[in-house]
């Protein structure tokens, strides 16, 4: 038998899908694209379409692998002796942020309003969470402390320049000797979590004057503190003159230009989310300028957990359409038992399956940016025709931000755990070592449900929202009836929501996921109408079809009726 082994090796490499690069990220997601329209953001397509050929370079994708391989270092003291906690990362790192800031994602629809500015802003950030997770982390913290900052006009004054500027400022200095800075938060505490309220932090005086814009000094520590090396954070802690916690605003470094006192004692050493910095603290007599009404800094600060968790909704689903066009890319490149994954019915069925769950995620987050304009007429929100957002738009789009999202945080954020471990599943070995994309999205993947509240903190929440916003669940659940008119499966749909929500009261809380699942499948699907009539149509089926439907199902059960090839085609054209 003849050799055809050359010299020096032992086999040929063949049947490897490509690297995934040099793609438009944009261009090739027509279900983003088409909610962007719907949400009176067309104005902002060309920024995306360039962005998204960025973001797909080969150059570009690299700095994703670039800036989790090499962690962020801690050095808590100089060569001298001080106390400098200074952190040090890859420049991968702030090219990341570089191109986080150019696109405003950390501050757009504040620092130029208009209408669609919410959804513009949330379609490039959906855009990069599919490029790196850890580098969000500081601007969505930066974006979710404006609104709260803007409450505190002269300290916001000061800000203003430095929050909305474009460019990444990655020196150590005092934020008045930067051209840009960037927030942090620091809330949960050892024996607390997601408990502030048990929070020991202490706040004195610093001073004669006490109360809001007043100067305080903090002892205690923060378990969670992201990310140490913003220029700033926004710190609960209990004030001597009254039993709840308050807001403060505290520098990185202190007035006189010295390093406050904010001790870092260690970086935390994550599953994922390893490119940026998260931290346990302490603080030291630190100082802190209060904001908001003193006893009143939970309520402060909530107003940036409600952005951030949009930011958990859109980061998971980032996380969805990134391992998707993946797991589609590679079946469309590997052959198995003599013939391309991609034309096998069975894997057919699972990415048609996963595809349907990644532009259910993604109508959603869009539709939820939508609301948090539309429910603050206040601001100038304007409703697509241009004209003043009206009561009831203003009443259902309340709903949304209030009640649906905590709903959606706690369910995109979930599905993306299972989404990522099937996608993985399709590269095979492949996807499982750390020379690929797959392992960094699966690791990522926990993080957004664990961040700003739990699962269960968001099923509870969603139950006292609807408590408290009873007339905007009633406003949004009657457009519901009307949409489902005469779609027996939506309006049965209808009908066990409405069961769960009065039953009795003593089964409610142990029912919350339950409710929270139920109440985002039926937004997603009322979404998904507005789309292709095959795409609604398969995940209605699916999803919502009691005598069909499995939600806890593994991907890939879809009905034979479905053109599971269309769907695949839709998600991701062959490029």
């Amino acid at each position: 038998m003849e050799n055809t082994h050359r010299p020096g090796t032992t086999h040929d490499v063949t049947n490897q899908a490509p690297p995934l690069a040099d793609y438009n990220l944009f261009a090739a997601d027509s279900a983003l694209a088409e909610s962007l329209e719907r949400a009176g953001a067309g104005w902002h397509r060309e920024a995306l379409a360039r962005d998204g050929a960025r973001l797909g370079a080969a150059e570009t994708l690299a700095l994703a692998d670039l800036a989790n391989r090499h962690e962020p270092e801690l050095f808590t003291h100089s060569p001298r002796g001080e106390r400098i906690d200074a952190l040090e990362f890859h420049p991968a790192w702030h090219r990341l942020l570089a191109l986080l800031r150019a696109e405003g994602l950390h501050a757009l629809p504040f620092s130029h309003p208009q209408p669609g500015a919410m959804a513009a802003r949330s379609a490039g950030y959906f855009l990069h969470a599919q490029l790196e997770s850890g580098s969000l982390c500081p601007m969505t913290m930066t974006f979710a402390s404006i609104p709260v900052l803007q409450r505190e006009p002269a300290l916001f004054e000061a800000l203003r320049e430095r929050l909305y500027a474009r460019e990444h400022d990655p020196r150590d200095l005092p934020w008045q000797q930067k051209s840009s800075m960037m927030i942090g938060m620091g809330m949960t505490e050892k024996q607390g979590g997601s408990d502030v309220r048990s929070n020991r932090t202490e706040a004195r005086a610093a001073g004669v004057a006490t109360g809001r814009g007043a100067e305080y000094r903090l002892t205690g520590h923060k378990w969670f503190f992201s990310a140490p090396q913003c220029d700033a954070h926004l710190v609960l802690a209990r004030s001597a003159d009254h039993d709840a916690l308050s807001c403060f605003f505290v520098p990185r470094f202190a007035p006189d230009g010295s390093k406050n006192a904010v001790n870092v004692q260690r970086l935390k050493n994550k599953l994922g989310n390893r490119s940026n910095a998260s931290s346990e603290v302490e603080f030291f007599d630190a100082y802190g300028l209060m904001i908001g009404e003193e006893g009143r800094g939970v309520a402060t600060i909530i107003e940036m957990a409600n952005y951030t968790r949009l930011d958990c909704v859109i980061g998971s689903a980032a996380l969805m359409r990134a391992a998707l066009v993946q797991a589609i890319h590679h079946a469309r490149h590997r052959s198995a038992f003599g013939r391309l994954l991609a034309a096998q019915p069975l894997m057919q069925n699972v990415l048609a399956d996963l595809a349907l769950e990644s532009e259910a995620a993604t109508v959603l987050f869009m539709r939820l940016a939508r609301a948090f304009e539309e429910s603050e007429p206040a601001s100038g929100a304007v409703s697509d025709a241009g004209a003043a957002v009206s009561g009831d738009v203003a009443l259902q789009a309340r709903a949304w931000r209030r009640i649906v999202t905590p709903a959606a945080k706690f369910w995109v954020c979930k599905r993306a755990l299972a989404f990522t471990g099937e996608a993985m599943e399709v590269w095979g070995g492949n996807g499982y070592v750390e020379e690929g994309p797959m392992a960094r999205f699966y690791r990522e993947a926990p993080v957004n449900s664990i961040w700003e509240g739990s699962g269960n903190v968001m099923c509870l929440d969603v139950l006292r929202a609807l408590e408290r916003e009873a007339d905007a669940a009633q406003a949004l659940f009657l457009a519901w009836r009307r949409e489902a008119q005469g779609h027996a499966v939506l309006e049965a749909a209808l009908d066990r929501l409405s069961a769960l929500l009065n039953g009795a009261p003593g089964t409610r809380e142990a029912n919350a996921r339950h409710i929270a699942q139920q109440l985002v499948l039926i937004a997603q699907a009322m979404l998904l109408r507005e789309g292709p009539a095959e795409v609604a149509d398969a995940f209605i089926a699916t999803r919502l079809d009691e005598h069909g439907a499995d939600c806890g199902r593994v991907f890939g059960t879809l009905p034979a009726r479905f053109d599971h090839g269309a769907l695949v085609a839709r998600a991701f054209p062959a490029l």
